[in-house]
């Protein structure tokens, strides 16, 4: 695939991987090209989640974008300023400001970089797959119920002679001009593609609905715009070193840990999402700690740069994928070119309605949605449709991190639990009073219960054998129960002796020396005693 071509020996080569692969680095700019259109208003849209400035989160989109895409485990991959990191961050921006997000952004790449240099990201992979769906539904949800602010405005009233501003539901005119242009850019991106893929759905909705709202304009029929929402002119420029102004202190750290942590897990878990969507797509292996240092480092600069802070996106990554892109290239190219459009068409960004905008998250949302989990009932497990609902609930109610960590817990506990009632004995007794336990299955901490339930101390004849060639014996738990086993036996007055275990579950055992009177009885009738502690 070359993905190594375009960053050789640590030094980014942009021309050396122009001349030698002519034709993927064509593909490369052109699918560059398309996603940095797609870009401007989904970073726009985000910025009304988190509650900063669009121009704040389109230089986000910049800086993540080109920092993650140079440094990337996974090339291909695109990065930006992202909704789940907009839903993390939105309340502390409410409360603390802007400088405090800044701080928040800074600590969330230390975190990363931390995890990725730990090659703590295989852990990552073990996410299941209702976790995922979960996660999706919630998030969705929550745009969605993010995006219903722009339904209300600010309505002025007097009491007791005092001025107070108040947010209130649309009426009228105003909430059926809002619903009709909302619902119409909604048409668009979704019959748009129908008739043509060259040129993003989303970007053709947001010009037509910006040249309506124009031309409305012109006969005295205002719509809110980007310019309404920020409150002043949005003038593009590149983003400049800003240093966080916050006191340096305890207090500051235990406002921004939180977030930072919350922020940090949420955008790994989205990066590693992505990139084993991309791993599939394209059929190759990404480098998931390179691809957790990488977001990092662009969440690290972003901090330093005045940014609200970002993460993989999937949507946009599958568009670059699927245009052709798949090196280090097109996620740069992406990047400059959404720079450009930024210092060159602030006026148009201005321009666009707040109605165009919540049309295009809405289409989010419904993208984002796993609709086919609401016909999961009777066709999954009940415990899989359990850990969906129970991660989307964390999401909406909580945040995206902890319903992640929480489904991961769920998702364990209800197989071990599951798996631990898969443990049976084939019991054969002999003339000569002998009685043999054959067990079958797993034994861990899940199981022991019912491994000890097997046994009949009270009635089994004098000598009673255990046999463990068919069985695992995965974890301490497990030699406790043997031993507890073992004890009863004894206190019974009668001989219990273990046979065909594995070198493994030997060594188990004999690092625990935990048993009394245990007899491990090889092929070559060699006895074996640990003394009880």
């Amino acid at each position: 695939m070359g993905n190594n071509s375009l960053l050789k020996n640590g030094r980014l080569r942009p021309l050396q991987f122009l001349k030698d692969n002519k034709s993927a680095a064509k593909n490369d700019v052109l699918s560059g090209l398309t996603v940095a259109l797609a870009l401007i208003p989904e970073s726009i849209a985000f910025a009304f989640v988190a509650g900063v400035s669009p121009i704040l989160s389109l230089q986000t989109a910049f800086i993540i974008g080109l920092v993650a895409a140079i440094f990337t485990g996974r090339p291909g991959m695109i990065s930006s300023s992202t909704a789940a990191m907009a839903v993390v961050f939105a309340s502390l921006v409410a409360t603390h400001g802007l400088e405090y997000l800044f701080a928040t952004v800074l600590l969330v790449g230390i975190i990363q970089v931390s995890i990725g240099l730990l090659k703590l990201g295989k852990y990552a992979r073990i996410i299941p797959y209702p976790v995922m769906l979960g996660f999706l539904n919630g998030l969705s949800i929550v745009i969605f119920i993010a995006q219903l602010d722009q339904f209300k405005v600010n309505q002025v009233t007097e009491v007791n002679g005092v001025s107070v501003t108040e947010s209130v539901w649309m009426s009228g005119v105003d909430l059926t001009l809002m619903i009709a242009f909302v619902g119409f850019t909604m048409l668009m991106i979704h019959f748009i593609p129908k008739f043509t893929k060259a040129i993003p759905s989303s970007l053709v909705a947001i010009v037509v609905m910006t040249i309506i709202a124009v031309v409305l304009g012109s006969y005295g029929i205002h719509l809110q715009n980007v310019q309404d929402f920020a409150g002043m002119e949005i003038v593009g420029g590149l983003p400049e070193f800003h240093i966080p102004q916050v006191p340096l202190n305890l207090e500051t750290l235990s406002i921004i840990t939180p977030y930072a942590v919350i922020g940090g897990l949420v955008g790994l878990t989205e990066a590693v999402l992505t990139l084993q969507v991309l791993d599939e797509m394209t059929n190759t292996r990404g480098r998931t700690n390179k691809e957790i240092i990488a977001q990092g480092l662009a969440n690290t600069v972003n901090g330093f740069f005045g940014g609200m802070g970002g993460d993989a996106m999937i949507g946009q990554s599958i568009i670059n994928i699927k245009s052709g892109g798949r090196h280090r290239l097109s996620g740069i190219v992406a990047a400059s070119a959404l720079m450009f459009f930024i210092m060159f068409g602030s006026g148009f960004i201005n321009a666009i309605p707040l109605a165009g905008l919540v049309g295009v998250m809405f289409m989010v949302v419904v993208g984002t949605f796993k609709w086919e989990s609401l016909r999961y009932k009777g066709k999954v497990p009940a415990q899989d449709i359990l850990v969906v609902i129970v991660v989307s609930a964390i999401t909406i109610f909580a945040d995206l991190a902890t319903a992640v960590i929480a489904g991961v817990i769920l998702s364990a506990l209800i197989f071990a639990w599951e798996k631990g009632k898969v443990i049976y004995a084939n019991v054969e007794e002999t003339n000569d009073g002998e009685k043999t336990y054959k067990i079958n299955g797993t034994l861990f901490f899940g199981s022991v219960l019912n491994f000890k339930e097997l046994f009949d101390v009270d009635n089994d004849p004098d000598k009673v054998i255990l046999d463990l060639k068919y069985a695992k014996v995965s974890d301490y738990s497990a030699v406790e129960s043997i031993s507890s086993i073992t004890k009863r036996y004894e206190d019974a007055g009668k001989t219990f002796k273990i046979i065909r275990l594995s070198e493994e579950c030997k060594r188990m055992f004999h690092n625990a020396n935990a048993f009394t009177s245990v007899v491990i009885d090889e092929a070559e009738a060699e006895i074996i005693e640990y003394p009880y502690v």
